[in-house]
Parts: structure tokens; sequence; C-alpha cells
């Protein structure tokens, strides 16, 4: 049955497609002549409505200029040794693939940077010399769009500024900041001739285990939906210079919860699951209007993603309503035939993911087979035409949408300028929000910058590659041989905010416990290896022992000891729980050093609040706040980790009165929470209030409490001040029916309370 959210959709898809025809009939009957007879060029009149000009567009593409739409290619396939091996773009590389298989798309994977000359300068001097071949080559002068992944600002230019990661950034509880950094990120790409960002991550985090969990922003379906929703308006935002840019939603959907934490194993998840955890994300950023979205390489209950017509199709489209371009993963409908054995061949694996409901293909190395493939199963009648036509009206729609027609080109000599250092100080504040203070026994922060000697050690201190992560420069984080970011590492942001200590550097364990003895303390700085998807993956998600000698040793001089992590996700900390303060700073960008720094000095008060559960072992995975309560009474059977979800210190505190809440809210309305914040502290400071919903009763188990906003105030000292959260009703819906979730996804009519800090108010749903 169709929600009344996406009946009212389709009410309009029809009343559209109703205006449409009457304007094709108008057009018809002023120019005199049929559709099909108008001029040649008239889709590249911008004064048309959009939808008439892909209908005009799409009328005369041949069936191969239909199949080179849907795909998409690496860049390495055009230039150099038409590979692997770096180079100048050749006519040779690129004839192959834009004229013979008339290729639509193009992405650089990550390292796929101009070389010898990675600036953005570079960039768009080679994005807009594909651009021009194509449309030299284009019989209707149709545009290619260009892809990369820039998950923390235009993370494959090694000059660009680079965000915290997004488990960084989800730390914040700040959508503007967020929204902000995505349009940042934009900017920059768009500078250089990338049209369309592979990002942000939708996928929550469950399993620490799992190699991409630093690319999540959170482990609650909200507060992970909020933030890549904001992500999404400022990447779409429009600053007139270029074409527009296209964000996308990934990777649809379950991609985070692959069983043993290994990326792209095979996923087991029930629908209630499914629907009430897992979609949610994805749905914010539809509702943000996302243009397109990023499938899943993995299974989900033993069918691939890629061939799953109940994901592609029913729940993407029919339920969801996403109205955008389906992408594939990265060479992910081959992997039908070469890992999943669920193809015999690759045009039967082309057929079952096309007809699942694939818009284009991600076929990094070999177009000439996809598009081939795709002619002959079309021509064989196991893919329709009308199928591809669905397809391939998606697709141009969105290159009209994007401005992609009218401005294909970028100015080189202005790229430079709007990449390189552009954004530092909003890379600053998103480090800086995003620090989460999670123990300070006898207030040893912040520490005093005047004078005194503080020793830094540890793995992370002085390294740019652990501080930026995987997704720098290359896939795997910034490589060994190539070139290096410019980042303020935390030795060297400790030194310039402590001009007048003695800062000392041990660079190993024995020299550290040397130089503690007369040290007022010591930072210790850990991190873990950069890495992306599987080399990320580890069965041990904690602290090495080495990292724990080095902790253990130096508290052992006596001296107050500060732990500062650099990882991509919560490690278990062993003894290291024990040092007199911790500061999860996860992976921080560009800034990061300066904005640790700015935390331990008392610069700035610490604000970040976890968005994840912090484990106090390794076999506590999955886990999250939210997880389904059982009968088991043993240890650790329940919630138990070392650090709750919303766990995070300050400088100050805060005092947060009774809620207050309407007595009854329709199921299809929403309600306004209301309570006051006190800094009762003696410094400014900003507090983040979660908001949540407890369900006494309920035929269907549901956690304990479910978040429905927040409120984050900044208060000077001794500040009151009264706020207001507001949520829907339907954020409470859940998935009815008996084991098999085959019932209904509604919100259940009955009592419950909302819950700020300990402080309850009931109200009932009707």
């Amino acid at each position: 049955m169709l929600s009344r959210s996406t009946a009212a959709r389709r009410r309009t898809t029809l009343a559209l497609a109703a205006a449409l025809t009457l304007t094709v009939a108008g057009a018809q009957s002023s120019a005199g002549q049929p559709p099909q007879e108008r001029s040649a060029t008239d889709h590249l009149n911008a004064a048309l409505p959009i939808e008439l000009r892909v209908s005009t567009l799409l009328r005369r593409m041949t069936l191969e200029e239909k199949v080179g739409q849907m795909t998409q290619i690496r860049v390495g396939k055009l230039r150099g040794d038409c590979d692997a091996v770096p180079g100048p773009l050749r006519e040779d590389c690129m004839k192959p693939v834009l004229v013979d298989a008339k290729v639509g798309s193009v992405l650089s994977g990550g390292g796929d940077f101009p070389a010898p000359d990675p600036s953005p300068k570079a960039w768009a001097q080679m994005t807009n010399a594909i651009q021009k071949y194509a449309l030299d080559n284009s019989r209707l002068k149709i545009p290619v769009l260009y892809g990369a992944d820039g998950v923390h600002g235009h993370s494959n230019v090694v000059t660009a500024t680079m965000f915290p990661h997004q488990i960084g950034l989800g730390a914040t509880w700040n959508p503007k900041l967020i929204e902000q950094a995505g349009a940042s990120t934009g900017q920059a790409m768009r500078a250089t001739g990338v049209f369309w960002n592979f990002a942000p991550v939708s996928d929550i985090a469950r399993d620490t285990r799992w190699g991409r969990y630093y690319e999540t922003y959170s482990e609650d379906p909200h507060l992970a939906g909020t933030l890549a929703a904001a992500a999404v308006r400022g990447m779409q935002a429009d600053d007139g210079r270029t074409a527009r840019l296209a964000a996308t939603a990934k990777h649809f959907a379950g991609y985070s919860e692959p069983k043993g934490g290994h990326d792209r194993a095979a996923a087991f998840l029930p629908v209630r699951t499914l629907q009430d955890q897992v979609l949610p994300p994805f749905a914010a950023q539809f509702r943000a209007g996302v243009k397109t979205v990023m499938i899943n390489s993995g299974s989900i209950n033993g069918v691939p993603v890629h061939a799953s017509r109940y994901m592609l199709t029913e729940q993407l489209r029919n339920r969801l309503g996403f109205d955008g371009v389906a992408i594939s993963d990265w060479q992910d409908i081959r992997s039908l035939v070469t890992k999943y054995k669920a193809a015999a061949d690759y045009p039967t694996a082309i057929a079952m993911s096309v007809n699942a409901g694939l818009d284009m293909a991600m076929e990094p190395s070999a177009a000439g087979e996809f598009t081939a493939g795709l002619l002959q199963v079309v021509r064989d009648g196991r893919v329709s035409e009308r199928r591809v036509d669905e397809a391939v009206r998606r697709i141009l729609k969105l290159k009209f949408e994007l401005g992609l027609f009218e401005r294909p080109y970028v100015d080189p000599a202005v790229a430079n300028e709007l990449v390189n250092g552009v954004g530092l100080d909003l890379a600053r504040t998103a480090a800086t929000e995003s620090m989460v203070l999670l123990r300070n026994e006898k207030s040893v922060l912040p520490l005093s910058p005047d004078g005194g000697k503080i020793v830094v050690t540890g793995d992370t201190a002085d390294s740019v590659q652990r501080q930026l992560g995987g997704w720098t420069v290359d896939w795997q984080g910034v490589p060994e041989q190539g070139p290096v970011p410019e980042a303020v590492t935390v030795l060297e942001g400790i030194r310039a905010a402590a001009p007048r200590a003695s800062i000392t550097h041990a660079t190993d364990q024995s020299s550290a416990v040397a130089q503690a003895r007369d040290a007022k303390a010591v930072v210790v700085v850990l991190g873990e290896k950069p890495g992306a998807e599987g080399p990320a993956d580890t069965e041990d998600p904690a602290l090495t022992a080495q990292q724990q000698d080095l902790v253990n040793a130096v508290r052992a001089t006596g001296k107050p000891v500060v732990v500062v992590l650099l990882t991509g996700r919560p490690q278990v900390l062993g003894t290291v729980a024990d040092a007199d303060a911790l500061l999860a700073g996860w992976l921080p960008g560009t800034e990061g050093g300066t904005a640790v720094a700015d935390v331990l000095f008392g610069k700035a008060n610490p604000s970040g609040k976890l968005p994840v559960s912090w484990p106090k072992r390794v076999g506590d995975q999955p886990m999250s706040y939210d997880q389904l309560p059982g009968t088991n009474g043993g240890e650790s059977s329940k919630y138990d980790p070392a650090y709750p979800f919303g766990h995070g210190l300050s400088y100050t505190s805060f005092a947060v009165g009774a809620p207050t809440v309407p007595a009854t809210i329709r199921a299809d309305g929403k309600a306004k929470v209301g309570f006051t914040v006190s800094n009762t502290g003696s410094r400014a400071g900003t507090a983040i209030v979660p908001v949540y919903v407890h369900q006494p009763v309920a035929p269907l188990l549901v956690p304990d409490k479910r978040l429905v906003g927040w409120a984050r105030v900044e208060l000077a000292a001794g500040a009151r001040q009264a706020v207001e959260v507001e949520f829907s009703a339907d954020q409470l819906a859940l998935t009815s029916g008996d084991v098999d979730g085959a019932g209904r996804r509604e919100v259940p009519r009955t009592g419950y309370e909302v819950v700020v800090e300990d402080k309850r108010a009931p109200f009932t749903v009707r």
C-alpha cells in the first residue's frame, strides 16, 4: 500500500506529465510541425522546459547513443597507456571510449589525479579537454558528466582543504556547519570541472571492525540523515559560476551492516531493520533533493543489491519516491559474474541489473564491453528499450538540471584560487567542533600555554598521513610515493599554540619516559594506519599493545598524561582508558593539529558529542545505543559501552530543565519540545542536548529511546536560554506485522514519553 507521501508524489507526477503533454502540444501547434520534426538543436535551447528538452533529445538518439549515456569510465582509460600509467590525454585512448562507445560519464577514482601536475588548474584543463573532445565528436552535442569522491573536501586534489571525515563531522551535531563544508567542497570540485560528487555516505555506523566506519556520520538514523541532508544542500548549492554539482546518497542500502564487519561481506537484514533503521537516512537526503544514488556493492539476505528489483525499484522508487539517477559502484555489475556467480556472463549480469532498476554502470575498465553487452540484451529482448529510455531520461534530465549543456567548461585560470587554501577557517572550526572530550580527571585540561615543559609523543603526533586518513589523494590515503597535502599536525599545532612553553617531541617510548620526568604534562597522540574498504577492515579494533605500553610507561612517571585519539573509529582502549584525559579527535583534516591544540590549551571549549557508542571490548560488535532489549541478564548482555552515544565533556557545566510537550500529537503532525538550558559554569560553552522519545509499551520490540532531535545552544557563563526542538510524529513509525515484516510502516497510536537527559514528559499519538 502506498504511503500518503508516495501517493502525493504520484499525483504530482501525473499532473506534471499532463502539463508536459500540453506544453509539447502547444510547441507543436506554434511551430506548425510535429515534435520529431522540430529543430535539431531544440534540446540546446535553454529557454525551453527541461522535460521538453529531454523528450526532444531522447527521440533523436540512436540506441547506441542511449546505452553510451548509461556508461561511466575511469579517466585512466583516456590517457597515458590507456589503462593504469598516468600521462597526457591521448586521442587513440579517448576515441574507443567517447566516440565508439559514446560514453556519457567519466570519473576519477581515488588516486586518478593529473600527472605530473596535480594542481587544480591541471584538473580543470584535463576535464575541459575531455569535455571538448566529447562535444566535438557528439552528433547531438551531449556533454559528459565528470565525477569523483569528494568525501572530506575535494580530497583527490593534493592542494585542496581537507575537512574532518564524516565521523568527526557527526560529532559536531551541527547541520549548518556541515552544509557550509558541503558548499566549500562543491565550490572546489566545480572549479576543476568535476560536477558529480560521490558523497555523502548515508550508511549508519554499527560495527567498528568495518574499514569504512569513519565515512559514516553516526550510528543513529536520524542524526545521520539530518547531517547527510545538510551536506547535500551545501554541495548542490548553485553559485552561478559554473554548472551545478550533483551529490550522491550512498551506498543504497545496508552496506555498513556486513556480517563479521568485513567490507562487502553478506548482510542479513530483516525487512523491519531495513525500513526502520537503514533506509531513513537515505529518505532524509531524498527530501533534501539529492540527485543521484550509488548502489550497495554487497548482498542482502542472499541477493546482490545490484540485482535486486525489490531494493532498486520497490524500495528506492516506489516506496521512497527517489526519481534521480541510480549508479553502480566500482565494477559491480561485472561482480555479479566474477564474485557472486549470480550470472553466467556479462550480458546476463547487465540485464539483471538494468531490469532491477540501475541507470548507469560504473564500468571502470571496459566501456565497450558494457555497451556491447547492453545492446545485445536489448536486441534479444532481455531488456526493453522502454527501460533504457527510462534510465537515459533520468541521466539527460540530470545533465540539463546541472546546466552542463549551457556551461560544460570551467576556467582553469581561476581554479587554483578557488581551491588552494580555500576553506581553512571553516576546516579549523569543523575540526574544533568535532573534538569530543571523553575523560578529564582532576581537570587536567586545559593545559597552560605559559612556560614549563610539555612532552609530545605517539605514532600520530607528527603524521599528516594518519591525521588525514583514507580517501585523501588516493583511496587508501596519501600514497607513500605521491604528493603529500599541507596540514598542521598536532605537534605543529601545540608548538604554535604554546610558544612560551618548552615543547619536546619524543619519537620513541624510552625517550618519552626520560623526557617526561621533568615535564609538567605528556601529550600522547595515537592513531591508526590510513585505509579504506577491505584493507582497513580489522578483527581487532583496539589500540595496539605498543600504544598501550607507551601510555602505561609515561603514566608511571607520575606526570599528567593526555591521550589524543586520531582514529577513524572508536578503538577499544584497554589500559589507555585510565589516562588522566582522553580527547577523541577522529580524522580531523588539514587543520586538525590547530584544532587539537586549541582544545588542549583552552582556546576552544570542547563541545563535541559522540555520534556513536564507544565499546569497552572488541566483542561488543555490532553495537548501537538503540539495540533492542532481550531477557539475558549477563554481563554486557545489554547496552554497556565505555562511553555512550551522546557523551562529551566540557570545560564548563550545564543544567537542563524539565521538558514540556503537547499532551496529544496527531500521527501525521509535529510537536515542539520545550526546555531550558543553563550554563552553570565559569566560562562560555556550547551545550548539545539530545531529545529522545521512549515508548513504554509496544507490541513490537523498540529501543529504550530513539533520537528525534536536539538543541545546540551557545551560552555565556551564567546564561540561561529557553529552547524548542520540533519533531515529526512520523519519526516514530515502525514496520508493523509479525516476524516477516509484511505490515505497513506506520506510527503506533499509543502513549510515549519525551526524554531530555533524565527528565520525562508524557504524550499520546492519536
